[in-house]
């Protein structure tokens, strides 16, 4: 069944990863999953990281490793502002798992810097995140 479209955009520090008429956005929010169509009620939302998958059809899925950052949702189209978002090909796991590395390693170095911990409690999920979209 074909669901009315809605302009979706994803941008990151980088610029414009995503500008288009899509049925449904799936992600992830701070307090669950979450999916979005056509004349959504307003939503501001966080973010964690996740699969986001946009629906141009049924049949149609766009997917990318999305880091942490913030969804809104008004005047039936949706923002997505994130850190990072990569298409899951572009996915070096490696690379990933070297970062992983380095994030544990901050993390047990932390001590009492809350700041830092924070920080690497963050980039330690996005990693583990990402490196199991890498391997599906």
């Amino acid at each position: 069944m074909a669901h009315e479209k809605f302009r979706v955009e994803v941008l990151s520090p980088e610029g414009e990863i995503f500008n288009d008429e899509v049925e449904m956005v799936s992600t992830r929010t701070t307090v669950g999953s979450i999916g979005v169509l056509a004349h959504h009620t307003p939503l501001l939302a966080m973010l964690d990281p996740t699969e986001l998958r946009l629906y141009r059809t049924e049949s149609e899925v766009i997917r990318f490793a999305q880091a942490e950052g913030y969804l809104q949702v008004a005047n039936n189209r949706a923002l997505l502002l994130v850190e990072e978002a990569h298409a899951p090909n572009e996915l070096d796991a490696g690379e990933l798992r070297e970062r992983l590395r380095q994030a544990e390693s901050e993390l047990d170095s932390a001590g009492d810097d809350t700041e830092r911990r924070r920080v690497a409690e963050r980039d330690k999920r996005r990693y583990e995140r990402f490196l199991e979209i890498a391997g599906s």
